[in-house]
């Protein structure tokens, strides 16, 4: 049996028989992982690439599953800030939005990190964007606009203040200000395993002055999001009362912008990769619920026909902005059975901050689910 077969096997068993390695009833630390820009056509793309048919990527063995509605609270079309502004606060704003009720009097929305913070917990940001972008700020800072970078960094520093941030550097945010708000700063991989060493209260990530480098083009001394994502890992896992951790694969959605099939799927690859990596983390654990999902479908891609194993597939792009096609989201551990059928993206804020999923979240009542393919 190949190393590969064996892998597979392993988390397969812990997918689909999550009591045996310890998923209890009661998880106080949640991991949610967004592949910006990722809809179904990005997953089959990627599958079809690495293991030349599509239901192939490790979180598509999860045994819950939904689709996503991403429409905003005036239209059809959404961007990251309002979408993660619905994940992370339950409510519809308009695009741009970052975590304030808009529509409405404009006041603070509470975010799941912020509710994860009052509580106690540890909380955490990661992304191969730069920190400051849409989808983290979302669960972050409180901003009338997503340009507002320099606020938002300033809304990390001074108030929510995650434990963790990692991501690229620049837009708002700097080493200075971060080291002044009491974060340890570091700007390349051998930093950051440096740091997680002897892991501090506060870690700051700083990689280069702008979103991080695609994985097609070579990551140079940056980190890979899998190696973030368990650098957070490691220094949150600390706290004996939980945490509050969202990844994201930032670039997916460059990619999508410019109708570029093969940095998609190296992307989309890498954000799987990650989510394997956190999977083989969680083993034995009996706390942890993971969810793994999308803001938004970006380039209108669509699949056009299969050309093998590590070949880029055929396909067809209708935009270089996002739709409002359905994403996919795909859940393990206590509470993810909540995830079935069609539901809004506000749904995903019900869930994680352990709330009753209200009627109007759902769009259908069928459990139906995104097709899965056996495992090679």
């Amino acid at each position: 049996m190949s190393f590969r077969l064996f892998r597979f096997g392993l988390l397969l068993s812990l997918i689909l028989f999550p009591t045996r390695f310890g998923f209890a009833r009661q998880p106080h630390s949640i991991i949610l992982c967004i592949g910006d820009g990722m809809g179904v056509q990005e997953v089959q793309a990627a599958s079809i690439y690495a293991y030349g048919s599509i239901g192939k990527l490790i979180f598509e063995q999860f045994p819950y599953k939904a689709k996503v509605r991403t429409s905003t609270a005036y239209g059809r079309i959404t961007d990251s800030a309002a979408a993660g502004t619905a994940m992370a606060t339950g409510r519809k704003v308009k695009r741009g939005v970052i975590s304030l009720a808009l529509p409405g009097p404009s006041g603070k929305v509470e975010t799941i990190l912020e509710k994860f913070k009052a509580m106690g917990k540890s909380t955490g940001l990661v992304t191969t964007s730069y920190i400051t972008d849409a989808t983290p700020a979302a669960f972050g800072a409180h901003e009338a606009t997503r340009e507002n970078r320099r606020q938002i960094a300033e809304d990390y520093l001074e108030q929510s203040r995650p434990n963790v941030m990692l991501g690229g550097g620049g837009n708002g945010m700097s080493l200075r200000l971060a080291a002044s708000a009491g974060y340890k700063v570091v700007t390349n991989a051998a930093e950051l395993q440096e740091a997680v060493q002897d892991p501090p209260l506060f870690l700051s990530g700083q990689f280069g002055e702008r979103g991080m480098p695609f994985e097609y083009d070579g990551l140079g001394r940056f980190p890979h999001l899998a190696d973030m994502a368990e650098a957070a890992l490691s220094i949150l896992d600390r706290d004996p009362d939980g945490f509050f951790l969202m990844v994201e694969g930032g670039l997916i959605d460059y990619a999508g912008h410019a109708n570029d099939i093969a940095r998609n799927i190296g992307e989309t690859l890498s954000f799987a990769h990650t989510v394997e990596r956190i999977l083989q983390w969680a083993q034995g654990r009996q706390d942890v619920l993971l969810v793994v999902t999308a803001d938004h479908e970006t380039g209108g891609l669509a699949v056009l026909e299969n050309r093998g194993v590590h070949r880029y597939p055929e396909v067809s792009w209708s935009t270089t902005w996002h739709t409002d096609a359905r994403v996919p989201l795909y859940a393990i551990g206590d509470g993810a059975e909540a995830f079935a059928g069609i539901l809004e993206n506000t749904a995903v804020y019900d869930v994680l901050s352990r709330q009753r999923i209200a009627p109007s979240h759902f769009l259908a009542t069928s459990t139906s689910s995104l097709p899965v393919s056996p495992l090679p």
